[in-house]
């Protein structure tokens, strides 16, 4: 069974970087878009009636356009290890990814080659089981629409032993915090007070959106297709190709529950679906189960990537401590 790992890689100056999902041996994986304005990289691989079943990383880059290029660099990073799809006697890594609008954050953006080749095999090298949130990789330039997002995690085990894990990079349209900057929309689905355990909101009749800090920061007139939600959803439950693709388009229900309002025309929400057994499928209550876990998990981890956010000089936005 292959052992994730994620490996992040950022600039500073930039203000954005990069997040990599990987194991030592392939894993299977699927993937559902609902935004309507995504940046992709080989998903259509990834349909369930598509040929290769398995891929070698998924990637997560900051960089628009430019980020998709991230990929590259993990590609050049496995085949360094003689890690791919073989193809007689060639070996091509399989490296789907998807990518986040942040190039008006702040950073410095003036860069003479892209960067992000370089980023992506960072990240490769760095992969591990331990790994930082907030403003760290992928999530390094990330905002939502009134403080910093970042990169969140969330996991958990459930009664059966199948474990449920969430990967994303927080950078939405929407705000994940209720009027006044202080109560999370995924309030009641936190564990252990993980991003401050403040509670729901009491208020009701919470439908009409504050002015967005985020649209005043990036001037208005060009922030159509700056946001997105990425993530990755996984298992080690043993889930066909089908069934990660019906786990992803699951887990979409956590950026809904999570982010106000979610999926919209200007938003790339994309989620891929990951699991790590043999393939061998597993019953219906298993997936029903693994499905709402992949969802909450999903909730909680945009939360948490918006509560371990920190400061840094250049900012165009507060996080979400600082406002407290």
């Amino acid at each position: 069974m292959a052992r994730l790992k994620v490996g992040n890689a950022q600039d500073d100056l930039l203000k954005s970087g990069t997040t990599v999902l990987t194991a030592d041996t392939p894993f299977t994986a699927s993937v559902h878009v609902m935004g309507g304005a995504p940046g992709t990289r080989e998903t259509d691989l990834l349909a369930p009636d598509r040929t290769v079943s398995q891929v070698d990383a998924l990637v997560l880059s900051g960089g628009s356009g430019f980020g998709l290029d991230a990929g590259s660099g993990v590609a050049d990073g496995l085949r360094d290890m003689g890690r791919g799809y073989a193809i007689g006697d060639m070996h091509v890594p399989i490296v789907p990814g998807a990518i986040i609008f942040d190039l008006i954050n702040g950073g410095d953006k003036n860069w003479q080659d892209n960067p992000y080749r370089a980023l992506g095999k960072a990240a490769l090298t760095n992969a591990s089981t331990d790994f930082e949130l907030g403003t760290s990789g992928a999530g390094t330039g990330a905002l939502c629409a009134m403080q910093k997002g970042g990169l969140g995690s969330a996991s958990m085990v459930l009664p059966g032993g199948e474990t449920v894990g969430a990967l994303v990079v927080t950078n939405p349209l929407g705000s994940v915090t209720t009027p006044g900057d202080r109560h999370f929309w995924a309030a009641a689905f936190e564990m252990n007070s993980e991003f401050g355990g403040v509670g729901p909101d009491t208020a009701s009749g919470l439908v009409m959106q504050e002015p967005s800090r985020k649209e005043a920061a990036m001037m208005q007139a060009v922030t159509e297709r700056m946001n997105t939600t990425i993530a990755i959803v996984a298992t080690d439950a043993p889930l066909t190709k089908t069934q990660c693709y019906r786990f992803a388009v699951t887990a979409h229900d956590g950026i809904a529950r999570a982010v106000v309002p979610a999926h919209t025309p200007h938003d790339g929400d994309l989620v891929f679906g990951v699991a790590t057994g043999d393939e061998k499928g597993v019953e219906r209550d298993v997936m029903r189960a693994v499905g709402a876990a992949g969802a909450v998990c999903l909730s909680r981890a945009i939360c948490r990537a918006v509560y371990a956010a920190s400061p840094a000089p250049g900012d165009v936005m507060p996080t979400y401590r600082e406002m407290q």
